[in-house]
């Protein structure tokens, strides 16, 4: 399996750092699971030392570092090259010159969890409709050599040095002191501490995005391009589309930020809510496809070179589209079904996985809209056209909405609903091995390692199930705060980031380092 996964990854020209976790999902095919051994299925996260905010080492177990984060954390940590990134909001200032409302992307020390820098990006000023109030940084940051790159909360696609401001300002961008000082205020006095801009694409001043709530998903690396999600959505009306004609995938030049491309197959115009779910990469043959779930429901595969010009934008190439609902969620008696409405239709929030030619996704909408019925599919990746009908392998409808990515590990795939629950599946016939109560709303997804399935909920448990047709629970911790985020490993340890703290876990023979 772990030569597979090479494989891929370097047909995507994103090397790995020996058991790194560089970006979303790990390798591109976005499978959320993991070859290391040696992973503890129980720990402690400990208890605060009194009057901070700081966790007593040694009431923990199995914990090698925890470190502080703000009051929110939604993206999901990422390990490469020695260093750990994730995002989190401005509630625990690291720089006192840099307070308020802010999303913070952040780099700490792998062995020690040390601070290393921080970008500390100034809110749009749009409220709840465009850049939510305290939500901070919601993607993923996806690192390739000395370079990280990653979606904002101000709709812009950016590329850091891995090193902060610590070894000068590389270029072309210049003005982090501009660009980090907040409307009114003057230009921040740039530290060694300060995240270091490379280049910086604005995609709601050059694509005309309108991004509803957030801008979200996690940018794909392949070749020398970025493949990104642009977020686009409806209004604060929550009916009306203010760009229909936007697009919702972008490609840009890794190395310039340069615009190379966008999908034209109108996903906006039919979107229902937002468009929030990260691309993904597969190889069926020789034909590559980049694989994107839409805010409209569909799922679409696209070739990663974009053609020639239409209308003076280059547009990526539909390779397949397949509707992820059945038509009885879109439809009854001959009347379209109300969006948000229980029974009704639902975008694909999270990240379409490639796995032996065949793509796995399920549909969910905003946590926002409550719970609801749901839909997970294995689709054919080698058909062409509108394969709603003739790509379908198996679909399995007893899964409610799901923002979760699933992870498939010897045959077998294991994935969360917003309503709580853990399915295994067989990935080739999708027979149902096992469902699983965590008694509360799951927002992140499964990862499976070690013949183990690790995952959180909001009520703040992180539960260890094994990873096995026959349903066991192997371990459990209640992180005293939620868990919205997926559990990674990468070198040998486990990485779980509550709302609050970043724990870093691995088996201990003797004191906590």
């Amino acid at each position: 399996m772990r030569s597979a996964f090479a494989f891929l990854f370097l047909a995507a020209s994103l090397p790995l750092y020996g058991d790194d976790w560089p970006n979303w999902g790990r390798d591109n095919t976005r499978n959320m699971v993991s070859g290391e051994k040696g992973l503890p299925d129980s720990f402690q996260p400990g208890r605060l030392k009194e009057g901070t905010e700081e966790i007593d080492l040694a009431t923990t177990k199995n914990v090698r570092w925890v470190a502080k984060l703000g009051s929110q954390s939604y993206g999901n940590p990422t390990v490469a090259g020695g260093r750990v990134f994730l995002g989190t909001n401005n509630e625990s200032p690291r720089d006192p010159k840099l307070k308020g409302d802010r999303a913070v992307v952040m780099c700490l020390d792998e062995k020690m969890g040390e601070f290393l820098w921080q970008l500390a990006i100034p809110k749009l000023g749009t409220g709840k409709v465009s850049d939510w109030e305290y939500l901070g940084i919601c993607s993923s940051p996806a690192v390739e050599g000395d370079r990280v790159y990653l979606t904002t909360n101000r709709c812009e696609v950016v590329c850091l040095d891995v090193h902060g401001m610590a070894n000068g300002n590389d270029g072309p961008f210049t003005d982090e002191a501009k660009y980090l000082a907040d409307k009114g205020q003057p230009p921040h006095e740039v530290g060694p501490k300060d995240g270091d801009i490379v280049w910086r694409y604005d995609m709601r001043e050059e694509l005309g995005i309108f991004p509803h709530n957030i801008t979200g998903g996690s940018v794909l690396i392949v070749g020398d391009k970025i493949f990104a999600t642009t977020s686009n959505g409806v209004d604060w009306t929550h009916t009306t589309i203010p760009n229909p004609r936007a697009p919702t995938l972008c490609v840009l030049d890794k190395k310039t930020g340069k615009y190379l491309g966008e999908e034209a197959e109108g996903i906006s115009s039919r979107t229902l809510h937002g468009n929030w779910s990260s691309p993904s990469y597969g190889k069926v043959g020789d034909r590559e496809m980049i694989i994107f779930g839409g805010g409209d429901g569909w799922c679409y595969a696209f070739d990663p070179e974009p053609g020639p010009e239409k209308e003076g934008v280059r547009i990526l190439k539909e390779l397949w589209r397949f509707d992820c609902n059945p038509p009885h969620y879109r439809m009854k008696d001959g009347k379209p079904i109300k969006y948000a409405t229980r029974n009704g239709p639902s975008e694909v929030m999270a990240t379409p996985v490639f796995y032996k030619n065949c793509v796995y996704v399920a549909i969910g909408q905003d946590p926002e809209h409550g719970e609801g019925i749901g839909h997970l599919v294995c689709i054919d990746a080698s058909k062409s056209g509108d394969i709603s009908k003739t790509g379908l392998i198996w679909a399995y409808d007893k899964i409610k909405r799901s923002m979760s990515t699933v992870s498939i590990a010897d045959g077998l795939i294991f994935v969360g609903d917003y309503s709580g629950y853990v399915h295994c599946l067989d990935a080739e016939t999708g027979k149902e091995h096992w469902v699983y109560d965590a008694q509360s709303h799951i927002w992140g997804s499964t990862l499976a390692a070690d013949g183990k399935v690790y995952f959180g909920n909001e009520d703040g448990d992180v539960i260890v199930l094994a990873a096995d047709k026959k349903l066991k629970e192997i371990g459990r911790a209640n992180m005293r705060a939620p868990v919205y985020s997926s559990p990674v490993v990468a070198n040998g340890t486990l990485y779980i980031a509550t709302q609050t703290h970043l724990y870093a876990i691995a088996k201990q023979n003797s004191e906590n380092e």
